[in-house]
């Protein structure tokens, strides 16, 4: 029999990645089980968010009902992975390479003076539908910013993060080409009418009514396909693509070259989005549940579509599309 001190196995990794018998990868060491919540803070789990409060305290009946109640179920929630690894620091990257391409778009029409030469007609467009946007995605971003708070896996909470920060990104384009359009077309209300826009003009209600209804939902599962399956998609038809379709037909190159910018980030969400989905799939009663939330937000998203489509040129057309591609979105996830 040996004696002495017994020399433990050194792991290569954290214990609860031992198994994969590898080093982590760079996604895994920054995204992996890094919550401030404790083990316990899942659905289904027993016991306080944060056992180091007392179980009655504010913060911890909030997670009990919003989190640790929430119907959707799992037995391993630290398994889910975004499906493109993105970190912080690949997310800079990507995006240092996509805002460079937006200055160039910028710099390069404002050189040949591309806002003087906007029809009239589509400058009222633009006043009504496109500068009070910075309102609606900037409740994209408060919904994401909260959600990412309240998750059962740090993995999740890394998605809605840089989620929120697409969203923002979004704001900070359309705050710049709004400065830009009031110098080129002083007089046309641009940076001066768009938060009377957001709260009065028609085709901003039923948005406007659907986000500050969805800002007011907490519960895990039910903010996760509200924003995400519902709300997200029918903003990004009909206010990003549709709006920047309808630009094409005005020559402006500008907002048509941005709003494909920012589908390149909602190819992103909805990659993590359709990953989520599959991975709450492997219990089929969580798939109900999705149902019945779309099922309960899609009529206050269709309307909205068809208020906001109905001040675009074609705006039937725009809204039938818009609709059908929300439908078709959730169709492809098996919702």
């Amino acid at each position: 029999m040996r004696e002495g001190p017994v020399e433990q196995t050194k792991l290569k990794t954290w214990s609860a990645l031992s198994a994969q018998r590898r080093k982590p990868s760079e996604y895994e060491a920054v995204a992996f089980d890094v919550h401030f919540l404790n083990d316990y803070a899942q659905p289904g789990k027993p016991g306080p968010a944060l056992p180091s409060l007392d179980p009655d305290a504010y913060i911890n009946r909030w997670y009990k009902k919003n989190l640790l109640e929430s119907p959707l179920r799992h037995d391993d929630w630290l398994a889910f992975r975004d499906p493109e690894e993105v970190t912080y620091r690949r997310y800079n990257i990507i995006q240092e390479g996509q805002e460079n391409y937006v200055a160039e778009i910028m710099d390069r029409f404002s050189n040949e003076a591309h806002d003087t030469g906007l029809d009239g007609e589509w400058q009222t467009v633009l006043s009504r539908l496109y500068t009070p946007g910075r309102f609606l995605h900037h409740t994209v971003q408060m919904v994401s910013a909260y959600a990412a708070t309240a998750t059962p896996a740090s993995t999740i909470s890394h998605c809605y993060a840089f989620q929120a920060a697409d969203a923002l990104r979004a704001v900070s384009h359309i705050s710049y080409r709004t400065v830009e359009l009031a110098r080129s077309h002083a007089g046309a209300g641009f940076n001066e009418d768009e938060r009377g826009h957001w709260e009065k003009s028609p085709e901003w209600q039923g948005f406007r009514e659907l986000m500050e209804k969805v800002l007011v939902v907490y519960e895990f599962g039910e903010t996760f396909a509200a924003l995400n399956l519902v709300a997200k998609p029918a903003i990004d038809e009909a206010c990003v693509r549709q709006l920047g379709r309808a630009a094409r037909r005005f020559d402006d190159s500008v907002l048509d070259l941005l709003a494909d910018a920012i589908l390149k980030d909602t190819a992103r969400s909805r990659a993590w989005t359709a990953a989520l989905v599959k991975f709450l799939g492997k219990e089929p009663a969580n798939l109900d549940h999705l149902r019945a939330w779309i099922a309960k937000w899609e009529p206050l998203a269709d309307r909205a579509i068809d208020a906001f489509c109905a001040g675009l040129p074609e705006g039937d057309r725009a809204a039938a599309a818009a609709r059908q591609a929300t439908r078709d979105f959730r169709a492809s996830l098996g919702l």
